[in-house]
């Protein structure tokens, strides 16, 4: 690929943003250099590893490699039989624990999860916990050994302390005893890295011992009492011996180290490679991108492209597709419409793709294998070697038709622009003619109506314009292919104000056929917006009925639902009435019979009497109650004063909820009622005072009540980043007490780390509130230390 399409297509810009998403230098370097390549087969592989690195990244989340380096020098001086130095070690232990991080992090969490392409680098990584550890144990900082790094350095280093501490105390008794007066001051110094008293210059005769340094004016002289030298020597001796032992212990651990440099090489190339993945992976995630399809028949069907430069929150999607139905795409329409960025959109998506990065487009979009993209983009005149913007376009117009082929992509800009418009319009359609010829797959730019004409009248040559609002004065930015596009520079001139007595002039300038030529563009483009209009509400007609009628689908179920338990409840109370009656009358059966013929009247009329009291008592049973009608002294729902929250009960279901969305035109809302958001009738609505509960744990005022109504939205997150103290405490105050009333188990605060003024903050604060469980920092995964988990009682 050659190098100066890289930079005319801004491709280079896009390895910066992945540079800056790699974690260690190594991996940096990887991005730096990544480039497009024509194997199809090596593009497939590097595709799905980014695909499966943004896998891992939505399903577990973010890692670092920020502690792998380049550990050529370190195996090198390992492999020769040489020490490394504390600071050399203290890195490889470093990295080391990364690869050990990065192995976990490698792991699946289910069972059930398919493999993937990354498995393999994973499961390449030798961690060698045991010697990072050993090293960790030894090694406090790149200028401080343990203590324990050996039993012989902790004897030297306890003998040390000893003999200090002797020479302190004969020192003090010297500075502080006789020789006060010879003193300069009671201080003890240093010199030469031996304990000295600063002795005045008439006294130095009075004080035995070695003379080490004098002060600037010579009034002090710095001796080593003769007292303390041995000890001063045994101090010194034992510097040394603590210094060969340092190098012994160093030697040990290189020794360690040395025995795993294949495993050491092995594990920084996979760290490397993987940092390089995850950095494609990361830019993926930050431009919403996905994985292309890639063909070897040089066809391009871009679905809903955005340049990755361009704002994505403002950039317009575009359609773009090239090479199966037309070879060659003429993309006319006004200046600022955008049709250089969707030139450079086509080349870029080209270029990355072929680099194993994914696209800022919809899934399922096309890209093809391309030898070469050539792209003549921008005005490069060049002062130096006194070209003209025609001749230096020629240039490279011309270096480019000597070097493509059918496997190459060209775009052109402005094609012919620069000289005669009708010489440099002729000039334009002889260039596409033999690139056409050729099979080359082209896009060009164009203001020529000549070379709408051509592509017209051309089989696979297709127009394309950027859509233009007239009455705006804007762009729209939307590529629409197979409509050629229309200047609009009359338009545009009377609405910025020109006169039209010139506007009429101009027009009469015009010959009549581009006149006509321009109307009848003019009336395809009217007719095109009229159907997109009328194709776009048939579908929002379709999607309204497919809507109802999946409502009444679930109405219906619903209904037979109840009319099978209805059923089914009054054939129970039937068999239990029908039950019922045969026991009664088979007891008043039994007490005819026992009475008989000597039966007393008043007798029989009692049990008769019971008798129907008892068929009485089922009649009440069976009669329709509670009718949920609203009764004439209901307070109806004003639909003006109605807000959302409010607090309602819908008659006809008896259940009570809260407002969710305002009535339409018809009345009808939608109303939550715990976790089903029922749709209903405003008719079928009457107010309810909101609910209030009682919480003893969290009594403030005499009441103890709090309402509940916004229990209904608490996240189960809080972020205090950027908050004082002060101000962090009162929202988390408030937040905690509005997560307990929703009921939440447990909710995840975000403090982040900093110097840990404010984490401190908020864990005193969770000691003193008596519904707090027990909270704890957050786990790999969670957070780390830049989170708390907080679980209520």
């Amino acid at each position: 690929m050659n190098t100066k399409v890289l930079t005319t297509l801004e491709y280079t810009k896009i390895i910066d943003l992945l540079t800056e998403k790699a974690d260690s230098e190594p991996g940096k370097k990887l991005c730096r250099e990544l480039v497009p390549s024509t194997d199809l087969s090596a593009i497939r592989t590097a595709q799905q590893e980014t695909k499966d690195a943004l896998a891992r990244l939505f399903r577990i989340g973010s890692t670092s490699f920020g502690s792998n380096r380049d550990l050529g020098f370190s195996i090198r001086s390992l492999e020769i039989g040489s020490s490394l130095s504390m600071s050399e070690l203290l890195k490889l232990a470093s990295f080391l624990d990364n690869v050990n991080r990065i192995k976990t992090y490698g792991k699946k969490e289910r069972e059930d999860l398919p493999n993937d392409s990354l498995d393999a680098y994973f499961e390449g990584l030798t961690p060698m916990t045991q010697l990072a550890n050993e090293i960790n144990r030894c090694i406090l900082s790149e200028e401080e050994m343990a203590d324990d790094a050996s039993p012989r350095l902790k004897s030297i280093r306890r003998s040390k302390l000893s003999t200090n501490e002797k020479i302190h105390s004969q020192l003090t008794s010297m500075v502080n005893g006789a020789y006060r007066t010879f003193l300069q001051d009671a201080v003890i110094t240093m010199r030469d890295n031996r304990y000295c008293i600063p002795v005045k210059a008439e006294y130095k005769s009075q004080v035995s011992g070695m003379v080490h340094d004098q002060s600037s004016t010579g009034s002090t002289f710095f001796i080593e009492p003769a007292a303390v030298v041995n000890l001063n020597n045994q101090l010194k001796e034992l510097d040394l011996q603590e210094q060969e032992e340092i190098e012994v212990i160093l030697g040990d651990l290189s020794s360690q180290a040395a025995v795993h440099t294949s495993e050491l090489a092995a594990d920084q190339k996979i760290m490397t490679t993987l940092d390089f993945i995850f950095a494609k992976a990361k830019l993926a995630m930050e431009q919403n991108a996905t994985e292309p399809i890639f063909n070897t028949e040089h066809y391009i069907q871009i679905r809903k492209g955005r340049h990755p430069l361009l704002d994505k929150k403002k950039a317009v999607p575009i359609d773009v597709r090239l090479g199966k139905d037309f070879d060659l795409l003429v993309i006319t329409g006004p200046n600022t419409g955008g049709k250089t960025v969707s030139l450079k959109t086509v080349g870029l998506f080209t270029l990355m793709g072929q680099a194993g990065l994914h696209i800022p487009a919809l899934d399922r979009s096309e890209l093809s294998i391309f030898s070469e993209v050539y792209a003549d983009i921008g005005d490069e005149q060049s002062i130096e070697q006194s070209l003209s913007t025609f001749s230096s376009h020629m240039t490279r117009v011309v270096h480019i038709l000597q070097h493509a082929d059918a496997d190459s992509l060209c775009l052109f800009d402005e094609l012919g622009a620069g000289t005669d418009p009708t010489e440099g319009a002729a000039l334009a359609i002889a260039i596409l003619n033999y690139l056409h010829d050729r099979g080359i797959r082209t896009m060009a730019t164009t203001h020529y109506s000549e070379l709408k004409i051509y592509a017209l009248s051309t089989n696979f040559v297709e127009n394309a314009c950027c859509e233009f609002d007239v009455e705006t004065l804007r762009p729209t930015y939307r590529l629409l292919i197979g409509i050629p596009g229309k200047s609009n520079a009359f338009a545009i001139s009377s609405k910025l104000g020109l006169s039209d007595e010139i506007i009429n002039a101009a027009k009469e300038q015009i010959s009549k056929e581009d006149e006509s030529f321009e109307d009848v563009i003019a009336d395809l483009e009217q007719s095109r917006v009229t159907i997109e209009k009328e194709q776009q509400e048939i579908a929002e007609y379709k999607e309204r009925i497919r809507t109802l009628q999946e409502q009444l689908q679930r109405k219906n179920e619903k209904i037979d639902q109840a009319k099978d338990k209805i059923l089914r409840d009054a054939n129970e109370k039937a068999r239990a009435i029908l039950q019922e009656a045969k026991d009664v009358a088979d007891e008043t059966i039994r007490d005819f019979n026992k009475v008989g013929a000597s039966a007393d009247i008043k007798e029989l009329e009692k049990k008769r009497q019971k008798v129907r009291d008892k068929i009485n008592e089922k009649n009440g049973k069976l009669a329709l109650g509670n009718n949920q009608k609203k009764p004439a002294n209901q307070k109806t729902v004003d639909p003006k004063k109605l807000k959302k929250g409010d607090s309602v009960k819908i008659i006809s279901m008896n259940l009570k909820g809260i407002v969710n969305t305002l009535p339409d035109a018809r009345g009808n809302l939608f109303v939550q009622c715990g976790i089903m958001r029922m749709q209903t009738n405003i008719n079928d609505l009457v107010p309810v005072k909101e609910e209030t509960i009682t919480a003893p744990a969290l009594q403030r005022t005499n009441t103890g009540k709090l309402k509940m109504s916004k229990s209904f939205s608490v996240s189960s997150e809080i972020n205090l980043l950027g908050c004082t103290v002060d101000e962090a405490i009162a929202k988390l105050d408030k937040y905690l007490d509005d997560a307990y009333l929703a009921h939440l188990p447990s909710v995840r605060v975000v403090h982040g780390k900093g110097t840990g003024a404010l984490r401190s903050a908020v864990q005193s604060h969770l000691k003193r509130l008596k519904y707090v469980k027990e909270y704890r920092l957050g786990e790999y995964g969670e957070g780390d230390a830049g989170v708390t988990i907080v679980t209520f009682k």
